[in-house]
C-alpha cells in the first residue's frame, strides 16, 4: 500500500498520540508500505510552528527518513491539480494533498470528513 499523510496523522504518529487508529498505525508500519510526507505538510508545520500554534519536538523533515518514511516534493502538475479542484475545500495545504494524492494514486490517511468529497482513495487515521 502506498499512503501519503495528513499533516495531523503524520502528527500522531510522531507523538505516538492515541487518535491515530491501531489499525492505521499497523498499516503504516507495515515493511510492505511505502508512506509518503508532503512537502505541504513541512510547509503547513513550519507555518503553525512559527505562529505559535503548533510546539513539535525534533526537526520535522529529519523525522521523515528516521521513520522510514518517504518525502513527496511539490510539482507544478500538483500545484495545477489543487488549483482546479471543486471548491469542496478552501484550505491550501489538504488540496494540495488531495491533488497529490489524486495524481500519484496514493491512499490518503486523514481524519477530514470533506476528503470524502473528492475522487481519492481514503483510509481514516
Amino acid at each position: 500500500m502506498r499512503l501519503l499523510l495528513d499533516t495531523h496523522a503524520y502528527l500522531w504518529w510522531l507523538k505516538d498520540d492515541p487518535r491515530l487508529s491501531e489499525q492505521t498505525r499497523q498499516g503504516m508500519a507495515d515493511l510492505a508500505a511505502i508512506v509518503y510526507v508532503s512537502a505541504a505538510s513541512i510547509w503547513e508545520i513550519s507555518i503553525k510552528t512559527e505562529l505559535g500554534k503548533l510546539d513539535i519536538d525534533g526537526d520535522p523533515v529529519q523525522e521523515i527518513w528516521s521513520n522510514g518514511f518517504v518525502e513527496l516534493p511539490m510539482t507544478a502538475r500538483h500545484a495545477d491539480r489543487a488549483g482546479h479542484l471543486p471548491r469542496h475545500h478552501d484550505d491550501p495545504f489538504d488540496r494540495m494533498l488531495i491533488a497529490q494524492a489524486q495524481l500519484e494514486h496514493l491512499v490518503l490517511v486523514s481524519r477530514d470528513a470533506t476528503f470524502k468529497d473528492y475522487d481519492v482513495s481514503l483510509l481514516p487515521a
